[in-house]
């Protein structure tokens, strides 16, 4: 099979309702998969009923995102996967494009569509809006989102780019990838997977673009909302784990003494805006890292001795934080130079 759009769901019939016609409608080359998390909301008898085309594959339970995709995608035979959330609405011609750029450049591991917002159309979406990176201190941005600010999508960004990440809402990438770099890391569960899959890739000297010409909108949130503590633990313990098992050893010491005093600025944030969840979620994070390092010390020293790009040109000199909060630059575009 050349290509096979994989929607990982987990009690998401609402959003299966919503998306799965536009999916159907726009995407004539390739399977359509729904991988199921165990969930108990009558979603794959629904899509048995009004999808039969549709493929089922059914985990006995809820995996997360990552181990989710490893365990849906051991079953699927194709040349390309499409990792695509359960609630992307995409448009005539999105994959066809991505996967004739991908045949013409055989460097290129993986790559990803423009995403916009679904609810507020002309504006890109947080979660990968035209491709992610990294700062210096590992915080991951895209290119239309720094930080909480979104860009309206203006044509800026149309140029086709080598990113550090493509996002895993809509996440193309050739299967032979996916296995050789060892899929996601099922550990994080969920959040920065895709980072931290990318980062390998890079690393090892294969490439990772956003093909801006391919547009999909992105709802985002539908699993957890932003302010949710479960969300900021998953994302500070992964950021840890995905910078301590892809860092450089020379940078690896001073961003993580960095991480502490921010992380530490972090949680006074929440906890001054009365967010206490998610004040006790940095610290259990941060508990949750130190505890699992050890199980990712033969990871880390695989991915060093596989690196041929070290440090990846993707990841950025300079300071997200210091470039936002300081110098009051809002745009990826100022960003450029530092």
């Amino acid at each position: 099979m050349r290509c096979a759009v994989v929607i990982l769901n987990w009690n998401g019939l609402q959003m299966l309702q919503r998306f799965m016609p536009s999916v159907l409608a726009c995407t004539p080359e390739a399977q359509v998969v729904v991988a199921d998390n165990g969930s108990t909301d009558g979603s794959l008898a629904w899509l048995e009923r009004e999808y039969p085309q549709v493929r089922r594959l059914a985990l006995d339970r809820n995996y997360g995102f990552a181990e989710g995709y490893n365990q849906a995608l051991a079953q699927v035979d194709a040349e390309y996967y499409v990792l695509l959330n359960n609630d992307v609405e995409v448009t005539e011609g999105w994959l066809g494009t991505l996967l004739s750029y991908m045949d013409l450049h055989p460097e290129v591991a993986a790559c990803q569509p423009k995403l916009r917002c679904q609810w507020k159309r002309e504006d890109f979406e947080y979660a990968g809006a035209c491709g992610g990176f990294v700062d210096s201190l590992g915080y991951p941005y895209c290119r239309g989102r720094l930080m909480g600010t979104v860009e309206r999508d203006e044509g800026q960004y149309d140029t086709v780019l080598p990113v550090l990440w493509a996002t895993g809402a809509a996440l193309v990438i050739r299967s032979a990838d996916y296995h050789q770099a060892g899929g996601l890391d099922g550990r994080f569960f969920a959040h920065q997977e895709e980072i931290d899959l990318c980062w390998r890739l890079r690393s090892r000297g294969r490439g990772v673009v956003c093909v801006p010409q391919s547009v999909v909108y992105h709802l985002g949130g539908g699993t957890l909302p932003a302010d949710n503590p479960r969300k900021t633990f998953l994302n500070f313990r992964n950021n840890l784990l995905l910078l301590y098992k892809n860092l450089p050893p020379e940078r690896l010491a001073p961003v993580m003494r960095w991480r502490l005093w921010l992380d530490a600025l972090a949680s006074l944030k929440f906890l001054v805006t009365g967010h206490w969840g998610s004040f006790r979620a940095v610290w259990q994070g941060r508990r949750a890292f130190y505890r699992m390092r050890p199980l990712f010390e033969a990871d880390r020293r695989l991915n060093l001795s596989l690196s041929v790009l070290s440090p990846v040109p993707e990841q950025e000199a300079f300071s997200l934080l210091w470039q936002y909060y300081v110098r009051g630059r809002r745009r990826w575009s100022q960003l450029r130079g530092g």
